[in-house]
């Protein structure tokens, strides 16, 4: 569920004015307003009784209200996790920093984004490379093969799900947990439901977060499962915070790969950081 929704209908049932949501959320009253009535698409059902002087919530609208309150509390915190992990000592290596470090004249620029806008930036030249998870077609960009990726099912520890494989059937009962529209591994996780006869509306879907980050601190804190790249939590299932489960029928493995414009020569930086890190990545 998008909390950009919830947020529009949380302040609109907080102030009891459209006008006033807006003027809190700084933006538009009509974006408040499409923002609400996407959200009563999505469920189905009226949230909001708009027939009196003051904008007031339906029984369901309080229903909701008070799971989207947790919701977003949940996602404050995870911000707030997720930069309070930028404080203390630092210890690790980064490759972009690695790279830096040998090649000291050069200057690293990293932007992380969802898969759809960085191979828009790169089709617009915005960006020289990109590395995305999933090869959407795109006249204006080339993807090369950079690594192979396994997409898994994580759970909390101690959940029903760990160490089993469980069918299409009991996936349906469980929550689950999603990277928002454009991320590659949701595109990925989508063709292979889809092959399987199943779509993602017929999942009880109740969280879509638009970092990968906030989707595993989501996962770890019990509200639900997620399909999510191995890579990202391979320390998570070492320590015993997570847990792996797999899906019967459903395999879900997805290249890694580099993206850069058509007919656009990678400059020597661009070409020795490639070799860099493919280097690096054969170690």
């Amino acid at each position: 569920m998008d909390t950009r929704q919830l947020a529009a209908f949380c302040a609109v049932v907080e102030r009891r004015s459209f006008s006033q949501a807006a003027d809190r959320l700084g933006v538009t009253q009509p974006a408040v307003s499409l923002q609400v009535r996407a959200l009563e698409k999505r469920l189905g059902t009226q949230l909001l009784d708009r027939s009196g002087r003051r904008v007031e919530p339906t029984e369901a609208g309080r229903r909701l209200y008070r799971g989207a309150q947790r919701m977003l509390a949940l996602e404050d915190q995870l911000v707030a996790d997720v930069g309070a992990s930028g404080e203390g000592a630092l210890a690790g290596d980064l490759v972009l920093g690695a790279f830096q470090r040998e090649n000291p004249d050069v200057r690293v620029f990293l932007t992380v984004s969802d898969t759809h806008s960085v191979v828009e930036r790169v089709a617009a030249r915005e960006l020289e490379l990109g590395i995305v998870g999933a090869s959407r077609r795109h006249r204006g960009v080339r993807f090369e093969p950079f690594f192979s990726d396994q997409v898994i099912l994580a759970c909390p520890a101690g959940h029903p799900f760990a160490g089993r494989t469980v069918t299409l059937e009991e996936l349906r009962g469980e929550t689950l947990i999603l990277m928002q529209e454009g991320a590659g591994v949701r595109q990925i996780v989508e063709d292979a439901l889809r092959r399987g006869g199943v779509r993602l509306r017929d999942l009880d879907v109740r969280l879509e977060l638009g970092l990968q980050e906030s989707v595993r601190r989501a996962v770890e804190a019990g509200y639900g499962v997620t399909f999510i790249s191995r890579t990202a939590v391979e320390s998570d299932l070492a320590a015993g915070r997570l847990a792996e489960a797999r899906v019967e029928g459903l395999e879900a493995t997805r290249e890694i790969s580099l993206a850069s414009a058509s007919g656009r020569a990678r400059t020597r930086v661009a070409e020795a950081f490639v070799d860099f890190a493919r280097e690096r990545l054969a170690t």
